[in-house]
């Protein structure tokens, strides 16, 4: 599973590759669509990242990209919280591998295993001949077959085996994880504007902090949750939009050990104080506090069940246009966006955060990563959907002839290995982001 939360983002979605045709622990069992979970995303602190949490429409129809942002690193925004984002993410990997798992099982076609999880099992149990288990690394998840599996005792010749079906019939299989995410992202949507209505707001002028961390720069040095910062070193913020909150985040981080000058907006009253920013293991400055654009929200509810039908539509569509722009701004600026590839660590802390300030945020979030997931996976790359779906085209331009099995697991066993150690490499570096941790550190 590939996810890229990279609006510009940094999926993001929000990194990522994955949807090999063996699973890394048995490469003896055919197994498509095993993508661990890795996102393109640059967290909270990225400073161009529209899509990581909610993308509200305005009541004019503007559609502003809204992001919070933390300082001194990735932080669960609390227990509740954090387990809400993670079953989010799980909900959204088990459906996009019961896609793949129902287009074969409704076909007909011979399935072994449905995971979540890569490595080691922690739980299982069988049903009819399939295996369905949870697994110790939350990369993704994969749906098995057992094509090459020397211990099935299927004849290679059955017609039921994937590879002996049709191409129409294999396509079908290989998508369904898309056309499921896709379905999904729409179902949320229409359960968000029909339970709670269409997210609108109104911006004002400066940044709002909604938290200062306790015993932080900002703690120390006077700042407030709830203030709002109106001018930075004297550079007054009188605009609108999430630009305003890089443009804080920037001064902080160029001017560690260094006094920086806020003026703040307290109730009825205006404010100056000093902030001395505490200096990062990379020399950038931190002041441990949450910033947010400064908006307020409201909700228009449908009327009836036709306007519920056209807010879906609209806001889904929107969220599709600005995965699709995050996409395209991630390959052309990759030198740049590359070293914010996050996993699924990053998500849930991403997804905690959202669900802290605004559990209702978790409706977009959802859509989004599903978005996501179902672009990403249709790119034409080894271990991804998409290269999968390629292969098959290569075989019909080849008048059906199949591509050599060895050099297709070839191709697929390379794509896993680099999925591998791109997933623990991220699982590692993106644990020892978080507050908490760097707070040991």
């Amino acid at each position: 599973m590939i996810i890229n939360l990279s609006s510009s983002s940094s999926s993001h979605a929000f990194p990522r590759f994955l949807n090999p045709k063996k699973t890394f622990s048995n490469f003896n069992v055919k197994t498509h669509f095993s993508k661990p979970l890795v996102a393109s995303s640059c967290s909270r602190f990225c400073s161009n990242n529209p899509f990581l949490f909610k993308s509200i429409r305005f009541r004019q129809g503007r559609r502003k990209k809204f992001k919070t942002l933390a300082l001194s690193g990735l932080d669960f925004g609390g227990f509740e919280s954090t387990l809400e984002a993670a079953a989010v993410l799980t909900a959204i990997i088990i459906v996009h591998e019961s896609g793949h798992f129902l287009a074969a099982y409704l076909q007909g076609i011979h399935v072994s295993k449905f995971a979540v999880g890569f490595g080691p099992i922690l739980a299982k149990f069988n049903s009819n001949n399939v295996e369905y288990s949870i697994r110790a690394f939350p990369l993704g998840g994969f749906v098995g077959f057992p094509d090459n599996d020397p211990d099935s005792d299927i004849p290679v010749d059955d017609v039921n085996l994937l590879k002996n079906r049709p191409i129409l019939d294999r396509v079908v299989v290989f998508s369904a994880g898309v056309i499921a995410n896709i379905i999904f992202a729409y179902v949320i949507v229409f359960v968000q504007i029909l339970s709670v209505g269409l997210p609108v707001q109104e911006a004002f002028p400066g940044v709002l902090v909604p938290e200062v961390r306790p015993f932080s720069a900002a703690s120390r040095d006077g700042l407030l949750p709830g203030d709002v910062i109106l001018s930075v070193n004297d550079k007054e913020l009188s605009k609108t939009g999430p630009s305003l909150v890089t443009e804080v985040v920037d001064v902080i981080k160029n001017n560690p050990q260094r006094k920086v000058l806020f003026r703040i907006g307290r109730g009825s009253q205006n404010v100056e104080i000093n902030v001395t920013p505490d200096e990062n293991s990379d020399g950038t400055g931190r002041i441990g506090v949450q910033l947010s654009p400064n908006v307020k929200f409201s909700k228009a509810k449908p009327k009836n069940f036709l306007e519920v039908v056209r807010f879906s539509g609209r806001e889904f569509w929107g969220l599709t246009s600005n995965v699709l722009d995050s996409l395209k701004q991630t390959f052309m600026n990759f030198s740049q966006t590359a070293s914010k590839v996050s996993g699924p660590i990053a998500i849930i802390a991403v997804g905690a955060e959202v669900a802290k300030s605004n559990a209702d945020g978790l409706y977009q979030f959802a859509a989004i990563l599903n978005l996501n997931l179902a672009v990403i996976n249709l790119l034409p790359l080894p271990a991804l959907d998409g290269g999968s779906l390629a292969l098959i085209l290569v075989e019909a331009a080849r008048g059906g002839r199949k591509i050599p099995l060895e050099l297709e697991q070839r191709i697929m066993s390379s794509g896993i290995t680099v999925v591998l150690v791109l997933g623990v490499f991220l699982l590692v570096r993106d644990t020892l982001n978080l507050e908490f941790i760097k707070d040991l550190l």
